[in-house]
């Protein structure tokens, strides 16, 4: 069976294993592992790679060539050890492939693509552990290796992931949760390895979170100052969230830093102006809160805000809020009826959906006005913006939405790389569903 494979991990490891994976014995035969990169296999269409220009692993590899090296991989001898002891140490992840090592297991770990992590932590109890915990996303993260998920729910209560480099739909489990969150307003965010969906539950606001380390949803969690309606936005483990209303409709101006890892939330400075319904985004390390409403007269805010990290200050930003349409500003819609402001940002740009005019807009930094560059995808169906989602996926600018009908609807995906040139959009995935996208958030681990 062995024959006619010559490669046993995916071919990128990091230079600090480099020569000691050169040749890995094991009692089976001798494997050969390559130090280049595995040039990408041309099957006839577009591939979804995200693009890093720092350090990339290769999880362009063909699904055959994983399951080969998964199942290479069941075949190294293991410490058997961590099937005896029940004290749940370290000492359970001394050994992972035993012939090389525990560090250059993990070094060569972290080259996999995270589609792989639940069948390798269904080798053993020490790789289950090791997946568990957490630590290779965060090495993942330090050597800049990130892979992006869609995550969204065109049901309430009922959320799906889709891998844009496999282009697999996974469901998640369903949330439980009372009547009354599941017809709150809800917000949601991606962090880390966890999902946050943000809601209310009769009288006070709620938190629940999914891990991806266990396919699980929890809940328990509270900030400091509650609040639902806010513009958020994450950058690696941390993410931010400001303005918004509390449990008696006061519109606010704080805001509240949550870190991942420590599972913590921090009070920061508040705003110049108080506003619900905003957006939020990071750009060039700083974090924006963009449009909203305000003022005695809930009026629309054309302003921005930009929070400086560093010097924990806030500096407002005239005219940061995209140009409303022709066709909004011709109706008596009141400024709640209309979703927050659509925008991403890719490779440190603006990015705004027009979704009344169809058109996909650019922000200029230098001139602080906004630029229209093309158009967005037909079906890009949407209420006022509502049941649209207009998200930043690595490289890529990402357009999931569709048509409503009476039985049902169908939910397409795609995406636009704005390096490449104009928008040209290119269709990713579509499948039967609601049609209308309640929430939507982006992991990248």
């Amino acid at each position: 069976m062995l024959e006619d494979h010559c490669c046993l991990v995916p071919r990128v490891l990091p230079s600090s294993c480099e020569q000691d994976c050169k040749i890995i014995y094991t009692n089976y035969r001798l494997f050969e592992v390559s130090n280049g990169k595995r040039p990408l296999e041309d099957n006839g269409e577009e591939e979804f790679g995200l693009r890093k220009s720092s350090k990339l692993m290769d999880v362009h590899e063909s699904e055959e060539t994983t399951t080969q090296t998964l199942q290479l991989l069941s075949l190294f001898p293991v410490d058997q050890s961590d099937n005896q002891s029940d004290s749940g140490d370290q000492s359970d992840l001394s050994s992972l492939i035993q012939p090389i090592g525990r560090d250059i297991s993990i070094n060569c770990l972290l080259s996999c693509s995270r589609s792989d992590y639940g069948s390798l932590a269904s080798l053993n109890r020490s790789f289950c552990s090791l997946i568990r915990s957490g630590e290779l996303y965060r090495l993942r993260r330090k050597m800049g290796v990130i892979e992006h998920w869609v995550y969204f729910a065109c049901q309430l209560l009922e959320w799906e992931a889709f891998d844009p480099i496999r282009r697999r739909w996974m469901h998640l489990p369903r949330m439980a949760s009372n009547e009354c969150f599941k017809c709150s307003d809800k917000e949601s965010l991606a962090i880390g390895t966890e999902l946050l969906v943000f809601g209310k539950e009769v009288t006070s606001h709620v938190i629940y979170r999914y891990s991806i380390l266990t396919n699980s949803w929890s809940s328990g969690m509270t900030m400091n100052a509650p609040r639902c309606l806010f513009g958020s936005a994450s950058l690696g483990e941390v993410a931010i969230l400001a303005g918004g209303c509390d449990s008696q409709g006061n519109i606010l101006r704080s805001a509240e830093l949550y870190n991942s890892e420590t599972g913590t939330w921090e009070t920061l400075p508040c705003m110049n102006k108080p506003r619900k319904m905003c957006s939020g985004v990071f750009m060039d390390g700083k974090f924006y809160v963009i449009g909203g409403i305000g003022g005695s007269n809930s009026n629309l805010l054309t302003c921005g805000e930009e929070y400086n990290l560093e010097t924990r200050t806030w500096r407002e930003i005239p005219n940061m809020f995209p140009e409303r349409s022709r066709a909004i500003r011709g109706t008596e819609a009141s400024a709640a009826a209309v979703a927050p402001p659509l925008v991403a940002v890719v490779n440190n740009e603006l990015y705004a959906a027009n979704y009344s005019e169809k058109e996909v807009k650019k922000y200029d930094k230098e001139r602080i006005l906004w630029v229209t560059v093309g158009g967005l995808p037909e079906r890009a169906v949407s209420m006022n913006g509502w049941g649209l989602a207009f998200r930043a996926c690595g490289d890529r600018l990402i357009v999931i939405g569709g048509q409503r009908a009476s039985g049902g609807g169908i939910i397409e995906l795609n995406s636009w790389v704005p390096s490449e040139g104009l928008p040209e959009w290119k269709l990713l995935a579509r499948k039967h569903s609601g049609g209308f996208v309640y929430n939507c958030a982006v992991m990248g681990c």
